[in-house]
């Protein structure tokens, strides 16, 4: 149905199978005139050949404002893990939406969910409830300077925690060439440069790094927050001993360990990466995969850590946490997930890993030096001449201009991808869409190589 579709498409390139978007292109160009950017969010203010504008999603699909139906590899930046529109997911929303939108107060739904969280992440000894990873990241990190009484933290150099001041360091740095220790390099304007005498910026996976900066540092050191897969930049996964060898140093020095599961959680598996990994961090945050494209995050922690939070000492709040409709979507994806033992989880992980080992393959048959890599759930496609990528300084030898015009080429063949090289899959994808982009991946890249 897809390619048919695809084909039926032609536009004003005159290839009888390259999408064209005309009216996407238009409103763009209209919403310049009043959105800051035409964007509510500057991730979206990236893609080619325009930011773009779409009408309705259902399943593995979604349609943009020309009336393209496209395969969606995207997922919202990962929070549809049911897909779009799952079916289960809108009832139950719905039905929780007829009962009000929002109490300022509790709910059973709310408490529901929390114990449902508590049962299957290893860290969740307590839980709440917020509306973005950002302010949960901002609200942990408050927590652990708080239990600590010191003032620092280390995070990892392309890790992103959302974008509030205190972690927009080193998200995206141009490389260093030198040979001393990196210094916090803030994200963009307007963040105050007194808050990086706070940040200590190390290389990830590499955990000799964190011991001579925690024997340094380490009595000042409140938290070490780290991605436990480093999704964001080139989804690269720790290497064997690392974050236990975190684990271990936090321990030494009276540090807390956060994972940033923003992304892992729910995706991975119902205890996130660190049911995966055999590691637990002291406290950890939830979203995207969680609320199903819906406003969820969750703050989670051992009781020490959030035991400040129950006796007041420590000040979270927000007007739209646990609204109704979010709590309801949370509770779908846990129990669709959930069910039969985690075979949607199974699902996820399995259809992701031949999408992900197909690339691969495709990728050895040609020149273009294509490198894929990452858990199935989730993985990084790029461009290197380098086989794998260890750290945010390897991410930067990716060709990202070659990679944006293989997403362009994509694009044109009616599948959505994120041009910075995150591939998302969900229950709805199907062997019959793995097999779908497969083809299109090799026609494109032999159009590329040519």
């Amino acid at each position: 149905m897809l390619e048919s579709k695809v084909r039926a498409g032609a536009g004003e390139h005159g290839a009888e199978d390259h999408l064209s978007f005309p009216k996407s292109k238009a409103l763009h160009e209209r919403a310049c005139q009043t959105l800051a950017g035409g964007v509510s969010s500057q991730f979206r203010a990236v893609g080619s050949p325009h930011p773009m504008f779409y009408t309705h999603a259902k399943g593995a699909r979604i349609w943009d404002a020309d009336g393209h139906e496209l395969l969606d590899f995207t997922l919202s930046q990962g929070p549809c893990i049911l897909g779009h529109s799952h079916p289960e997911l809108i009832r139950r929303v719905i039905e929780s939406l007829q009962s009000g939108q929002l109490f300022a107060g509790q709910h059973v739904d709310e408490l529901e969910l929390a114990e449902a969280i508590k049962g299957c992440v290893p860290s969740a000894e307590r839980v709440r409830f917020a509306v973005s990873g950002s302010e949960a990241s901002h609200a942990l990190l408050r927590l652990a300077r708080h239990v600590t009484g010191r003032p620092k933290f280390i995070k990892f150099i392309g890790h992103y925690h959302g974008w509030l001041d205190n972690v927009s360091f080193s998200v995206n740095p141009p490389r260093d060439e030198s040979n001393t220790p990196p210094a916090p390099v803030a994200w963009g304007g307007g963040i105050p440069a007194s808050l990086a005498e706070d940040v200590i910026v190390l290389r990830w996976n590499d955990l000799d790094l964190v011991e001579e900066a925690m024997s340094a540092h380490g009595d000042k050191v409140a938290a070490i927050i780290t991605e436990p897969v480093m999704c964001n930049q080139g989804c690269i996964e720790p290497l064997p001993g690392f974050l236990e060898g975190l684990r271990r140093l936090c321990d030494k020095y009276g540090t807390a360990l956060i994972f940033d599961e923003i992304i892992t959680g729910f995706r991975l598996g119902a205890g996130g990466a660190q049911g995966e990994f055999g590691v637990t961090p002291d406290m950890a945050l939830f979203g995207k995969a969680l609320g199903a494209g819906f406003p969820l995050a969750a703050l989670v922690g051992k009781e020490k850590f959030m035991a400040p939070l129950a006796n007041g000492q420590v000040y979270h709040a927000g007007t739209l946490n646990a609204s109704n409709a979010s709590i309801a979507a949370g509770r779908a994806v846990v129990e669709v997930m959930g069910r039969n033992n985690g075979e949607g989880y199974r699902h996820v992980r399995e259809t992701g890993t031949r999408l992900r080992d197909g690339l691969a393959a495709i990728g050895e048959e040609g020149r273009l030096n294509v490198r894929v890599q990452g858990p199935g759930a989730m993985f990084h496609m790029g461009f290197s001449e380098r086989a794998r990528a260890l750290s945010y300084e390897h991410v930067l030898d990716y060709d990202k201009a070659l990679y944006s015009r293989f997403c362009q080429g994509m694009l044109a063949h009616g599948i959505r991808l994120i041009e910075r090289g995150l591939w998302y899959v969900s229950l709805a994808h199907t062997d019959d869409d793995i097999d779908h982009a497969l083809v299109t991946a090799r026609e494109v890249l032999e159009e590329m190589g040519h």
